[in-house]
Order: C-alpha cells, then structure tokens, then sequence
C-alpha cells in the first residue's frame, strides 16, 4: 500500500478535489503539497519547485489554481494541519479493514469544511426550495444516496421524481420544466447515465445541483450548482464507503437547510411523513 498523504484531512481533501481539473505541472505541485503536508512550513517555493520538478512561477499559479492567493497563504493552511493517523498496521484482516474504514470515513467528514462551502449548500438549498419539481439521479453505489436523498426530500413536501431506471431517468429530465430542478449524484462526476440526465435536464432548462467528489469532472461542468464532498485517497474499497458517508453527510446538510428555508409548509409535510412513518411500525 502507498504511504499515505501527510497532509492534514481538510487540506488534502481540498486538493484532492480539484486535482482532476490540473494540468501536469500543476498537479505535480498538488502532490508535493499532499506529500509534505504541515511539513510545507519548512519549504520555500524553489524547494517546492525542485521537488515537482517545475519553475517557481508554476508553484504559485497552481496554488492559484487551487484556490489560495499564493504560496504563502497555503504554507499558513498546511501548518495548521495535522497530521491524521495512517492506515492500520493490525494482522488481523477484520481489525484493520474497520480501523481503515474509520479512518477513511473520518477523513472524509472532516474534509467536507474544505471543499463545501456554505453559500453553495444555501444556493442549492434555495433552488430545491423554488422548484416546481425535482428529478433525483444517481447510479451504482450513489443510487442509496440518490434514494435517501429523494425520500428526505419528499417528507419536505417537494414533489420527487427518483427513477431507478437509467433511460426512464433521461426520458424524465427531458421532460422537466424550466422551473424543475434535477439533483445528481455521482462519487466520480463522470458516471455516463447520470451525467446525461443532468446534460438533458439542462437542455431542458431545469436548474441541476450536482453532488459529487471531485471539483472538476462531466458532471460538475454540466452543473448549475456542485456541491463536493470527497477528495479521498483512491484505495479500492474504501473511497466508494467514504464517499457516501460523506455525500449523505450532504444530503443532510442540505435538508435540514432546505427546512429553514421552507419554514412552515416543510414542518407540515414533516408531520405528515411522521404520521404515516407511525402507521408502518409496531
């Protein structure tokens, strides 16, 4: 297994998200910056530079790139990291598959005060508010989180569309109206059927509140709103489990918000879906 990140988790998965939108040089800036972490302290930029093997000029268009006015606004980040545990080192396969599960799911909690911020969840928050309808997609692993998020969404008392079929999904979002929103769902952004809808959706006027990992991807550039949760290490098995506790964690986020925003016809509904909740249990 590669030797983890020593970057802090908010910090890397702030990097992390926008490392698919980098050009070569650039994201050889964002690995030193993930490889050094609070060690970047120490460095000046033509050490940074040396070790990304680029000019000086380059470190600071990429930190840029990422978001900081320069170099120096990013060393005052990474010495405010610190520095997670890294993987398990437990023999026993269960141990360390639920230490490593933790620790990935963790990371993934704490970055989302990296990569979402508040005015992005409150402006999708308000366009879920004023639509007429909303068009819920998402595929695989994302479906759950698309289910959930189409079920809170319903107890809120918006009118929900959350086809599990991929074609009846972009015959769906074909079909909204201008005044519709459509939320898609996709750990990659780059997930073909949910990607489409969401390109259909657009040609059809609707607003679309992209949620995913990654800054830049398909998905986020056919977006009106992308809401990121993510920029996990890429170990199979656990990106895909952290990223979906994480964009849950969202989904959540962005309920609750909604429920501000909608006051009382919200709390109605809530009652409502409480009520029939009630006529289901023992």
């Amino acid at each position: 297994m590669e030797e983890r990140s020593a970057a802090g988790p908010q910090l890397a998965a702030h990097v992390r998200a926008h490392l698919p939108g980098l050009r070569d040089t650039e994201a050889r800036v964002a690995q030193v910056i993930l490889d050094k972490g609070a060690e970047l302290v120490y460095l000046s930029v033509s050490d940074v530079a040396a070790l990304a093997r680029t000019a000086p000029s380059s470190v600071v268009r990429a930190c840029q790139r990422l978001g900081f006015r320069g170099f120096h606004e990013l060393k005052i980040v990474a010495a405010r990291q610190i520095p997670a545990p890294g993987p398990s080192r437990d023999q026993d396969p269960a141990a360390r598959a639920l230490a490593d599960t933790v620790r990935a799911a963790r990371e993934a909690l704490d970055g989302l005060a990296a990569t979402l911020p508040v005015e992005r969840l409150r402006t999708a928050a308000r366009t879920l508010d004023a639509a007429s309808r909303v068009l819920v997609v998402g595929a695989g692993l994302s479906g759950a989180v698309a289910a959930d998020a189409a079920y809170r969404l319903r107890a809120l008392g918006s009118i929900v569309d959350a086809p599990a079929d991929p074609i009846t999904a972009q015959l769906a979002a074909s079909q909204l109206p201008a005044s519709a929103a459509c939320l898609a769902v996709s750990h990659t952004g780059a997930t073909r059927s949910t990607v489409d809808a969401a390109r259909r959706a657009r040609e059809a006027g609707a607003e679309v509140i992209a949620l995913t990992s990654y800054a830049r991807s398909p998905l986020s550039d056919t977006s009106t709103c992308t809401l990121v949760a993510g920029g996990q290490d890429l170990v199979f098995g656990l990106e895909t489990v952290a990223s979906r506790l994480a964009h849950l964690a969202v989904v959540d986020a962005l309920t609750l918000t909604v429920l501000a925003v909608r006051g009382a016809p919200a709390e109605r509904a809530l009652r409502l879906s409480a009520d029939v909740t009630a006529d289901h249990t023992y």
